[in-house]
């Protein structure tokens, strides 16, 4: 079962917002996974614009998840979801994550899942653990995406990508790089898949409209999931 997945940073919406909603649409992907999405004053109607400027719907994520945010086209059914909040570190970010069990054309089951880790890189790897933990207690096949905030190799990152299939690995592509738009240099934007997942296609969307829309390109897979998921 065919599925289009794209995780994205998108600052905040701080950039050019006409920008992102182009590069999302574009893209049409079945399910997006948002990073520095709305968190605050009035987020449940932020998300819902947002998801809507997208052509998406709402699954799961904003205050609850700290901004963390899972939208879906209407393909994909959403029956269950949760949200995570990672202990604060006084005078640091508070950050968590977001989670969604899903159900695609009736047929192949999933969970999906979202995070932002912190950039100080002695709070990271705990996050990971966090993180971790409940990638391996989920139901179905993982999707995992997320900004770590540091490079394959890096303990926070060694933590996630234990027993998963790096997208950008499986398809040869890790020259891609994410962030930031103004200079790449640095891999920090990663999605990972249960290995009983296919790695159909990856790709770092790098534009003249992402460079516009975010300080982070976004990170687009194509999947194939067990239909018995």
């Amino acid at each position: 079962m065919p599925l289009r997945v794209l995780s994205y940073n998108i600052h905040g919406q701080r950039d050019d917002t006409a920008a992102l909603a182009e590069v999302v649409r574009a893209a049409s992907p079945d399910v997006v996974v948002v990073q520095e999405g709305p968190r605050r004053f009035r987020w449940r109607a932020k998300t819902a614009a947002l998801a809507s400027s997208f052509g998406l719907v709402v699954a799961a994520g904003g205050l609850p998840s700290l901004g963390n945010v899972l939208l879906t086209s209407l393909r994909v059914r959403v029956t269950s979801t949760r949200c995570r909040r990672f202990p604060l570190t006084p005078g640091r970010h508070l950050r968590g994550a977001a989670y969604a069990d899903c159900l695609v054309d009736g047929a192949a089951r999933f969970t999906v899942a979202g995070s932002h880790l912190s950039t100080d890189p002695a709070e990271r790897p705990s996050q990971a653990e966090l993180f971790k933990r409940d990638l391996a207690a989920a139901p179905h096949p993982v999707i995992a995406a997320a900004d770590l905030n540091e490079e394959p190799g890096w303990p926070a990152w060694a933590v996630v990508a234990q027993g998963l299939t790096d997208a950008a690995v499986a398809a040869d592509r890790t020259e891609r790089l994410t962030y930031s738009c103004a200079d790449p240099r640095r891999r920090i934007d990663a999605l990972f898949v249960d290995p009983r997942i296919t790695v159909r296609d990856y790709d770092v969307l790098d534009t003249a409209l992402t460079r516009r829309a975010s300080d982070h390109f976004p990170v687009l897979v194509d999947l194939l999931l067990p239909a018995d998921g």
